[in-house]
């Protein structure tokens, strides 16, 4: 058993070189114990090493990915708030996200403080209104749907086109667009 801490601690996951130590600096700015790994092995090895309380998961990683070590860390540790951050959002992965034990699911990009509102309005109790505001309107859904079969195919524009049933430049003319709001 690890000794009590002054500060919370919390674990960014992510193989981006770059991110990772801006956003480990950032937490430990904000008042945060704050540690970085860039895969899944790493990250199994610190928190069974100091269970974190909080853990940041990047969705996409070379090898095992976040939904794995999403179910990994509440192995070791069932109390620690997870957010999955993803450059590729789908309603099918936040549902498998949080149906599997995150707090939420936050797309890429995000600062720090994005991040913890997110792990705030995770603690958040449901809403009660019957109409679900945060509903994406179709054409981001199908944004979205779009972006995940492009990752899928490895940015091959032809192969995407062909899994989504469409022309080429019809998937072209799509992508030159911004993604619509939610």
């Amino acid at each position: 058993m690890t000794a009590p801490r002054d500060r919370p601690s919390l674990l960014v996951v992510d193989d981006d070189d770059v991110l990772r130590p801006r956003l480990v600096r950032a937490f430990a700015d904000r008042g945060y114990e704050a540690r970085g790994a860039a895969g899944f092995e790493e990250a199994v090895a610190l928190a069974e090493g100091d269970p974190p309380e909080r853990c940041v998961v990047d969705l996409r990683m070379p090898g095992r990915g976040g939904l794995e070590l999403l179910q990994r860390l509440l192995e070791i540790d069932p109390h620690t708030e997870v957010v999955i951050l993803t450059g590729y959002g789908s309603i099918a992965t936040a549902i498998d996200a949080v149906r599997l034990g995150a707090v939420y699911l936050l797309a890429k990009p995000a600062d720090a403080d994005d991040i913890l509102a997110a792990f705030e309005r995770g603690r958040a109790p449901p809403s009660t209104s019957t109409g679900d505001p945060a509903a994406p309107s179709l054409a981001r859904a199908e944004w979205e749907h779009i972006q995940r079969v492009l990752s899928d195919t490895g940015g091959n524009v032809s192969a995407a086109a062909r899994r989504l049933g469409i022309h080429r430049r019809s998937l072209q003319r799509k992508l030159q667009k911004l993604p619509p709001e939610t």
